[in-house]
């Protein structure tokens, strides 16, 4: 045993110096001292001097700067370079384009949850708390969204005043310029308020406000063009809408055919130097109705009028509608959804390069404009957007199953039904969590391209998901549309959120863990950006430095993967109290997990990992259920750490575990190189995949709290529009289940006393006739009855509609004169 013991005290020295992250230095000196103590204490002679030996073998070389540069970092670094995949420009730009908030903290194995949670609160200012209350309440009341969708497919002449007048256009432009000068937070609520009643308007009010020529203009526009333009975007003189996209560049924008030539050319009255464009674009949306075109196309100067470089890139221009050549297309019709969307073109459109947007100085820097905005963007409208149709989907499904009764029971005292309430509100609490997380980021003068490319991903996944949860819990009243249905439309409209900005299918490898594991990553950009730098001395010390670093990095993890898992996270300093210090130690483990498969995976597969999509995907999920985790625990600990929000917090977290398993299961067992795979799974899943699914138990107290009146349901409602009024069935359905719980008991005791009577009437009134009769209930309880059948019948009523009301009006009038005729 005396022989084993030094050997032990090594390996204990190690862990724990891999497991705290203390310095080579210090893990050698603690080492030797151990072994010292060893000898002793009587341990082998012989087996004290090996580890002894051991310790010098490695503390030596790398603590000694004059033999690691040469003879370990430089051959190394030769090596590197040799496997480093090219990166191109375009995914150079993307890198540089984003900053890193406490995505990056997910990475490290090991995240400062202080660095979260001192981040400020999610307050509103007294102004836009006002424009809430105020301008947006009374715009969600104008909304009547089966006008909007069914008869004219648009919004009405009075919504397109109102949100003009009220510079909904404007939010995010300065007040300096006459916009709002709102902050992303409270963008992200009003976008999330409106979409809770319409996500046509929504739409229309969140694309001025997102990627697109305001965004563009006060980043990057030249004095004259801001002086010009953001005055007449913030009133609604100008409509803009930006193209992008077109038949041959979808997700991959940088192959844009679509092309400019600088030339001369006639511009108001004037010769001057511009460019010719050729263009074709479609999914634009607000094309049909934009009075200021933000184009995207590839710029060429090939007789240099403006300089050497002939391929300048893709760069941004303004084209008002009315330039020659200008073609504005019909109409897209995207799944019932009719928001203004539909193909530009152009040709022969000649524009000054005072049209250029930034001027001159900005061309072909348009890729890098591009992906700045974007991350701002891409993190508000449409994560807004899920969480305000979740949010309302959310408290709505647990009214409507309160009311709606089937067998003598409320729909959702079914297990079954209950299990889709619970999908739907633990879903609901994780999308408007990540929602408000990533608006936040942009408040804090983040770019954050990884989380908005999580958000973007998960909350319209998500939202999916969620909806279809709500139309299985509502049956047949979600599917027969008219004025009465508040979900077909947001039904039809799910997976067009999952399409725009980006595909999912592509946004969950190439960008959430393709950009995050680089972008994220201490320690594997700046390796990549010494093993660039054209300094041959300085590029070996800074690669020295970081190489080094990341070894320890990566044996931290190591460590602490299999530490976690054999104590199943059960172990150590943890903040949050005593109901959350549980779900951070959990996190704690799952970076650590993280951090060792994308360490083990970029160094063994290199460049081909871009390339193992299934991979990347699965990493991603992790990265993904990580951020949302803490943004929920986030919102949790600035709320005050209410207690009735907990079966909320716990099915979401719950769920978000198990995906986490999932894909780290998926990933090892999957894993390119199969013993490698095995490795990683003793460390990770030592005592095999220990995470379930959230229980029936906690699904029970999470559907309850949908269908019961309480603080917790008050904060899920909170934001989105739920005033009762007769265009707003789903905030009637709402109002209602205060009174319907109240009536509960006396419904009960009348039907109790009805079922045991020997009276034959089926006539409601005449039995409720009877019971005042019998003095089974009262006057005042028999009102209260009748109001209960009333409000009963308004939730569950459905609409119907004459043959001519469902046809199209084009087709309608076309017909009309033939039959006319033919009456004749």
């Amino acid at each position: 045993m005396s022989v084993a013991i030094p050997f032990i005290a090594f390996l204990l020295a190690g862990g724990f110096a891999a497991y705290h992250r203390l310095r080579l230095a210090v893990w050698a000196a603690m080492t030797v001292t151990m072994l010292v103590a060893c000898w002793l204490l009587g341990a082998n002679v012989a087996a004290t001097l090996i580890a002894a030996f051991m310790v010098a073998i490695i503390a030596v070389p790398l603590l000694l700067p004059q033999i690691r540069r040469p003879y370990i970092t430089a051959p190394l670094l030769k090596f590197y370079r040799r496997i480093l995949p090219p990166l191109s420009q375009t995914e150079r730009i993307a890198l540089e384009s984003g900053s890193v908030g406490f995505e990056g903290e997910l990475f490290s194995g090991k995240p400062d949850w202080n660095a979260l949670l001192s981040q400020p609160r999610a307050v509103l200012a007294a102004e836009e708390q006002a424009f809430l209350d105020g301008p947006c309440e009374e715009l969600c009341r104008m909304i009547n969204d089966w006008e909007i969708t069914h008869v004219h497919a648009d919004l009405t002449p009075e919504l397109w005043d109102f949100v003009k007048r009220n510079k909904f256009f404007g939010l995010i432009i300065p007040k300096e310029y006459g916009g709002l000068g709102f902050s992303a937070l409270a963008h992200h609520k009003v976008i999330q308020k409106i979409s809770s009643i319409s996500t046509v308007v929504s739409t229309t009010v969140g694309v001025p406000n997102s990627l697109g020529p305001g965004e563009l203009l006060m980043h990057y526009g030249t004095q004259e063009q801001k002086d010009y333009y953001l005055p007449r975007l913030a009133d609604g003189r100008e409509v803009p809408c930006f193209a992008l996209t077109g038949p041959f560049a979808g997700s991959d924008a940088t192959s844009i055919p679509d092309y400019g030539i600088v030339c001369q050319g006639e511009w108001n009255g004037a010769r001057v130097v511009g460019v010719r464009l050729t263009f074709d674009k479609r999914y634009i949306t607000l094309a049909p109705v934009a009075t200021i075109i933000g184009l995207a196309f590839r710029m060429y100067d090939p007789d240099g009028l403006i300089g050497d470089v002939k391929d300048i890139g893709i760069t941004l221009a303004l084209l008002p509608r009315d330039t020659d050549g200008v073609e504005i297309g019909r109409r897209h019709f995207p799944l019932n959804s009719p928001f203004q969307n539909g193909p530009v073109r152009g040709d022969d459109v000649f524009i000054p390069l005072s049209q250029l947007i930034g001027g001159e100085d900005f061309a072909g820097q348009g890729w890098a404009m591009l992906n700045e905005c974007l991350s701002v963007g891409r993190s508000i409208t449409l994560p807004s957007t899920a969480s305000g149709g979740a949010k309302m989907g959310a408290v709505v499904s647990g009214a409507y199953a309160r009311i709606r009764k089937q067998f003598g029971l409320s729909i959702g005292r079914f297990e079954r039904v209950e299990e889709a309430l619970a999908r739907v509100a633990g879903t609901a609490d994780a999308i408007s969590a990540l929602a408000q997380a990533t608006a936040m980021a942009v408040d804090r003068g983040e770019k954050p391209a990884v989380p908005s490319a999580i958000a973007k991903y998960h909350c319209t996944t998500m939202g999916r998901e969620l909806v279809s949860d709500v139309m299985d819990v509502h049956g047949g009243k979600g599917i027969i549309l008219g004025p009465n249905n508040y979900l077909g439309r947001s039904w039809q409209a799910s997976p067009i959120g999952i399409t725009v900005e980006g595909a999912n299918i592509m946004t969950r490898s190439l960008l959430i863990f393709g950009q995050g594991a680089i972008l994220c990553h201490p320690w594997v950009l700046k390796e990549m950006r010494a093993a660039q730098n054209p300094d041959a001395q300085a590029g070996l010390e800074d690669f020295d430095r970081n190489l080094f670093g990341h070894m320890g990095f990566a044996i931290s993890n190591a460590v602490r993967s299999f530490w976690y898992g054999l104590t199943a996270a059960k172990i150590g300093k943890a903040p949050g109290d005593d109901y959350t210090q549980r779900f951070y130690r959990k996190l704690d483990r799952y970076s650590a997990n993280l951090a060792l498969m994308a360490d083990t995976s970029m160094l063994l597969l290199g460049g081909k990992l871009k390339f193992k999509e299934s991979l990347s995907g699965r990493l991603g999920d992790v990265l993904s259920q990580l951020y949302i985790a803490s943004a929920m625990l986030k919102r949790y600990q600035d709320e005050g750490c209410p207690e009735g929000d907990q079966p909320l917090l716990a099915w979401a977290f719950h769920d978000g575990v198990h995906k986490m398993e999932l894909a780290l299961s998926g990933a090892l067992r999957n894993f390119p190189i199969r013993p490698v795979g095995w490795v990683l799974w003793a460390l990770i899943f030592p005592w095999g995949r220990r995470a379930q699914a959230p229980s029936d138990r906690l699904g029970h107290r999470a559907a309850s709290l949908l269908m019961t009146p309480c603080d917790a349901r008050e904060r899920m409602s909170d934001g989105v529009f739920l005033t009762p009024c007769a265009n707003n069935p789903a905030g009637r359905i709402d109002s209602y289940l205060p009174k319907v719980i109240l009536a509960d008991p006396v419904e009960r005791k009348f039907l109790k006393a009805l079922k045991n009577s020997d009276i034959e009437t089926l006539d409601f009134v005449s039995q409720l006739d009877e019971g005042v009769k019998e003095g089974w209930i009262t006057n005042e309880e028999r009102a209260q009855l009748e109001e209960l059948r009333a409000i009963t019948l308004d939730a569950i009523s459905v609409d119907d509609f004459d043959v001519h009301q469902l046809r199209a009006a084009s087709y309608y009038d076309q017909q009309r004169p033939n039959a006319a005729r033919e009456a004749a």
